[in-house]
């Protein structure tokens, strides 16, 4: 990856509908190398995934709520089980295994606290193997992002 390859994922992070001509202006190159340079971050892995970004609220201001999940045992089976059930759910965004005092924390999107709580009979309180969960509502959306900077 050269400095080129760096300069389109910068770009491409900001904005990924950007034509091979914008994008080539942006960053010194023609718009066939760029379609060019594109199609091998994409193929090789680098670009791993596109998608539209939602405004929530257009969509009346569903409710984003950070939850930190300890199990009571780990294992490989548990803690695989749990990942899949996360992978599945709509609702979950984000999901991360993590050391620490959790064992997962996780980022959840709802469209109001009644289906939050619904969720949490789906996700948490139903499983044996969930010791405690603890959520945190966020009340304003700071900086939300899953740029890496290059």
């Amino acid at each position: 990856m050269d400095n080129f390859d760096k300069k389109i994922l910068e770009v491409l992070q900001q904005n990924n509908r950007l034509s091979s001509l914008e994008l080539g202006e942006k960053i010194g190159l023609s718009a066939t190398a760029c379609q060019r340079r594109l199609k091998k971050l994409r193929q090789s892995g680098v670009i791993s995934k596109e998608a539209a970004v939602l405004n929530p609220v257009v969509f009346n201001n569903y409710v984003t709520v950070i939850v930190e999940v300890v199990m009571k045992q780990g294992g490989t089976e548990s803690i695989a089980s749990f990942k899949q059930r996360m992978l599945a759910h709509e609702h979950v965004q984000q999901c991360y295994y993590v050391a620490g005092n959790s064992d997962f924390i996780l980022v959840i999107t709802a469209p109001n606290m009644p289906t939050y709580e619904r969720l949490t009979n789906v996700l948490f309180l139903c499983d044996k193997n969930i010791q405690k969960f603890h959520s945190s509502v966020v009340m304003d959306n700071v900086k939300a992002g899953l740029n890496i900077p290059v």
